[in-house]
């Protein structure tokens, strides 16, 4: 990861999870998904801060990962219905932070 990958995944890393902020309106600090599909190339811009319980790699059932995309973007409401929409709020919520409007704690 080069410095200006590492500079775009800590902003993103502050806003916390996308979807206990827009789901529960409340901040949890998060871990970073990687947006992509299948085993396609992953990039370092297009990543989106979900909470370990939101996120769950290794557990089955609560998260993406358990859920599986469809599932998981049907339940939480993610624009477009899917994985990609997860990018529409990492977008919304960097620009409220650049605004001084987005409460990161």
């Amino acid at each position: 990861m080069n410095a200006v990958e590492r500079h775009h995944v800590e902003r993103v890393a502050q806003i916390g999870c996308v979807v206990c902020r827009r789901v529960f309106e409340c901040f949890t600090p998060a871990e970073i998904h990687h947006v992509a599909e299948g085993s396609a190339p992953r990039s370092w811009f297009a990543i989106a801060p979900l909470c370990p319980i939101h996120h769950d790699e290794h557990r089955a059932g609560t998260g993406f990962h358990g859920m599986g995309t469809d599932r998981f973007c049907a339940a939480f409401r993610v624009p477009g219905g899917t994985e990609y929409g997860l990018l529409v709020w990492v977008n919304e919520d960097l620009a409220l932070m650049d605004l001084g409007r987005l409460v990161t704690t």
